[in-house]
């Protein structure tokens, strides 16, 4: 497994490229802007891309759908339905491509990795972490040292309180990879991170 991370669009958005380097797939993670630069790395790492996954559907995580849908028109598009069904409003618009519906407990395969999906809501109603082995895809829900806003529409304190004490739950330690900012660990983020100890607390 390799990861690669990718700062694309307007905010710089962390973008990742999940990597399997002995089936050479890749999944694109968050691809929020320049499907071309992005689709060029993995051609450039020898990936074909398989997965497209959201973890969430602000603009900001999804501008580069459309751009790798019309280049890979065949590759699935995952969104978790509690966003989908907001596609095309304000502060969800629409991304330019169908979206394959996917939810807690689901698990997708890309060559002989699994990608587990956790449902946690509170950034957005939709909102979804994805493990992988160690590696945990937190999206906008943990960043190192803070936490997603929830003070756009459909956000919620209360429950992104709960995801956070989920996710701080989870056995053993995992590499923190969020949406924005530097990436971190669990246990770094259980020791510090002010809003996962209310959330444990």
């Amino acid at each position: 497994m390799k990861i690669k991370i990718m700062h694309v669009g307007e905010l710089g958005t962390n973008c990742y490229l999940l990597e399997d380097e002995t089936a050479n797939a890749a999944a694109v993670i968050d691809p929020g802007g320049e499907g071309g630069r992005i689709l060029d790395q993995a051609r450039a790492d020898g990936m074909a891309i398989r997965l497209i996954l959201l973890t969430h559907a602000h603009f900001d995580h999804t501008g580069g759908v459309a751009a790798l849908h019309k280049a890979l028109p065949q590759v699935p598009v995952y969104l978790h339905p509690a966003d989908a069904e907001l596609l095309g409003s304000q502060v969800f618009p629409a991304i330019g491509a169908p979206t394959v519906p996917y939810e807690e407990g689901d698990t997708l395969e890309l060559g002989n990795l699994s990608i587990s999906v956790l449902h946690t809501p509170g950034h957005t109603p939709g909102g979804v972490c994805l493990k992988v082995e160690d590696a945990l895809f937190t999206g906008d829900t943990l960043f190192q040292g803070s936490m997603g806003r929830t003070d756009f529409a459909g956000g919620s304190y209360q429950e992104i309180m709960a995801s956070l004490k989920r996710l701080a739950a989870l056995p053993g330690d995992c590499h923190v990879l969020p949406g924005h900012m530097g990436t971190s660990t669990l246990e770094a983020e259980r020791r510090s991170n002010y809003y996962m100890q209310e959330a444990m607390g």
